[in-house]
């Protein structure tokens, strides 16, 4: 084991340098898979995933925040169109999100 206090991108590279095992995120494996000397060994396990959360602040407690610009973002987010388009997006033709907002 070692902790390179890096990021990912380093991560990757030292892992790729040392014949070593690490575990990334898509993004940046799709960033820099063209420059590493690695090959993904499992994926899709949903003990892996990394769930994006969108969690509203309480306006009581924060009245000077854009509590109603938060709100329209949270919901384009979890709507229909915003959850397609999270799922549709790509990099090198691959998927980098899964959408799985539960409806509102």
């Amino acid at each position: 084991y070692k902790s390179i206090g890096q990021g990912m991108g380093p991560t990757l590279t030292m892992a790729s340098e040392l014949g070593a095992y690490t575990l990334t995120d898509r993004g940046t494996w799709l960033a820099y898979q063209s420059k590493l000397d690695l090959a993904v060994l499992l994926e899709g396990d949903k003990r892996l995933f990394n769930p994006y959360q969108v969690i509203l602040v309480n306006p009581k407690r924060y009245p000077d925040l854009n509590t109603e610009g938060a709100r329209t973002l949270k919901n384009w987010l979890v709507s229909k169109h915003g959850q397609q388009l999270i799922g549709d997006f790509k990099v090198a033709g691959q998927p980098l999100f899964v959408a799985d907002a539960k409806p509102q």
